[in-house]
């Protein structure tokens, strides 16, 4: 009793306690809720105080020995849980803001269609290209190698050409280049047997299968990020002016090699889109669809590779762009397999009733897979629905600058290094399966047919642009009208994502936006810079913008 009394002695005040070596402690508090009449919004105002413990605990072992306070029973207890009762309102901020991120998670689907759309007719305003528009522009570059020379010549010396100067433009000399390129590898991969590869795939396993097929489409993607910096790299040696390149004392190996290196590639790529293409032949046409289901599975194993990384605006800009080439490529590859299997079975429309509700569930399954997968990047990553408004205004921007006079580089390049998807090896594999499908020979009905066929791959190509044209002209407009006064607004329209156009000798800014090089491949901020100052919704990173002025587009 004497000990007790020695280490513990309570002070008539009832404000703390001293011990043996009379220390004071520091004063005792009590958990007490405030009531229901007036509640704060604060979480930290609504507990008053918290009592300690000399162990360290949270809540005292005296609480029944306090005058005032009881024992309470389980039936009040229960009581209690059964009829208490709370209130939102007083947390109204937090509440709401997470009823604004389920609705801007629900509207993520809508605005990633609308961007992959309008992605998805430019990949298709490209693919075309090499179909209706680069044969009459590589015919036109074939006669004016022949028809310049004679005129040359028949001027005389009052005509005669500067040393310097070209009898082909640089665009006749790219689009030689490029016609060159498609007709020697379609020539080489019409010796592919597409039969036998079609029964080499078939013989094997399931498991072989899964496994190739995703060796194939990781090298694919490898194929495409390296595959364009071989044709800029082509037509920027081919283009090059001869002042810098006598100037430089030749650094580069020439045209013949770059050509050859592009050969091969484009080769390359073309016969991997060939197995693509018939191992998913193979999953379609066989009785057993265990592989169909595999390849569709595949599909959601890609949310656990994106979903749970860091993304800011840029990167997901980036994967935006990949998505939208990986639907268009996916596309052309059911169409070459639906040619296939239509013509192995003899146009039957029967089978094609077979084959069509397989080709819309896998088309089915990856719209889902990008709906779910962006909508959870974008809950995660703290950004909002609207991002995806900003990045189908930076693909009008760069579909009007393409359009100008001074333009830098041809549509389809620039499609090519923003979103990394390549036509011509495409082209050249669907031109595979188009001769091994329709057979071609010189009866007038079917040269007339080919001529018909011809005239509305034109027509599409043409309506194509037209809308993607039109759209552009439409977002640009929307665009700038949000800030009608300010100045800015007409040095960004001279100057988009690349450099001040006003400058010819800037050649090299036709290879600025590579889809190679990730410091380059952004949005274009300068073009969106005007908006985000208003809103102040997200940073964009500007740090990789060429400015076309030499003062700053906006105001510092």
């Amino acid at each position: 009793m004497t000990r007790v009394n020695k280490q513990e002695t309570m002070s008539d005040s009832g404000e703390g306690f001293v011990d043996g070596n009379s220390s004071v402690s520091p004063e005792r508090r009590r958990i007490r809720f405030k009531g229901d009449g007036k509640t704060s919004k604060n979480v930290e105002d609504r507990v008053e105080g918290l009592e300690p413990r000399e162990d360290g605990c949270e809540i005292s072992d005296e609480v029944s020995e306090v005058p005032g306070k009881r024992a309470v029973s389980i039936f009040e207890f229960v009581k209690t849980e059964l009829t208490r009762g709370y209130q939102l309102e007083h947390d109204e901020e937090r509440f709401s803001a997470r009823r604004e991120k389920i609705y801007s998670f629900m509207k993520i689907p809508r605005e990633v269609e609308k961007f992959m759309s309008y992605g998805f007719f430019q990949c298709a305003d490209s693919f075309l290209f090499v179909y209706t528009f680069l044969p009459l522009r590589f015919l036109m570059a074939l006669w004016a190698i022949i028809s310049r020379p004679l005129k040359h010549c028949l001027r005389g010396k009052k005509g005669a050409r500067k040393k310097e100067e070209r009898f082909l433009r640089p665009a006749e000399v790219c689009d030689l280049l490029k016609g060159v390129v498609v007709v020697g590898c379609w020539a080489a991969t019409s010796k592919v047997d597409t039969s036998m590869m079609y029964h080499l795939v078939k013989s094997q396993s399931v498991i072989k299968l899964y496994i190739f097929y995703n060796m194939l489409e990781v090298g694919d993607r490898l194929f495409s990020a390296f595959g364009q910096d071989t044709i800029d790299a082509l037509l920027w040696t081919a283009t090059e002016p001869r002042s810098r390149s006598q100037s430089r004392h030749r650094q580069h190996l020439g045209t013949l090699p770059h050509l050859l290196f592009a050969l091969t590639y484009v080769l390359l790529h073309s016969i991997l889109v060939l197995f693509q293409a018939t191992t998913l032949n193979v999953a379609i046409n066989s009785s057993n669809k265990a592989l169909l289901t595999i390849m569709m599975s595949n599909n959601f194993v890609e949310l656990k590779g994106s979903v749970f990384k860091k993304f800011d605006k840029s990167n997901l800009f980036q994967l935006a762009c990949a998505d939208v080439r990986e639907r268009f490529h996916l596309t052309m590859l059911l169409l070459a397999v639906s040619l296939q299997t239509m013509k192995e079975y003899a146009w039957k429309a029967d089978r094609l009733a077979v084959l069509l509700p397989d080709c819309i569930l896998l088309l089915v399954a990856e719209v889902l897979v990008d709906w779910v997968k962006h909508a959870f990047i974008t809950r995660f990553n703290e950004l909002r629905s609207t991002v995806y408004r900003d990045y189908t205004v930076s693909l009008a921007y760069d579909m009007a600058q393409t359009r100008q006079e001074t333009a830098f580089s041809d549509p389809s390049d620039l499609v090519a290094r923003r979103m990394g998807f390549i036509p011509l090896p495409l082209s050249v594999a669907i031109g595979k399966v188009l001769c091994t499908t329709l057979t071609p020979s010189a009866k007038p009905a079917n040269l007339l047919l080919f001529f018909l066929g011809y005239l509305i791959l034109v027509a599409l190509r043409v309506l194509n642009s037209l809308i993607i044209l039109g759209k552009a002209s439409d977002l640009i407009s929307s665009h700038t009208n949000k800030n009608p006064g300010n100045p800015n607004h007409q040095k960004i329209q001279r100057s988009t994502s690349v450099v001040d156009q006003k400058d010819s000798n800037c050649a090299m800014a036709m290879f600025s936006n590579s889809a190679v090089s990730l410091n380059n491949v952004c949005l274009n901020d300068a073009l969106l810079k005007n908006d985000k100052v208003q809103s102040n919704s997200e940073e964009f990173s500007t740090k990789h913008v060429v400015r076309a002025e030499s003062e700053p587009l906006l105001p510092q």
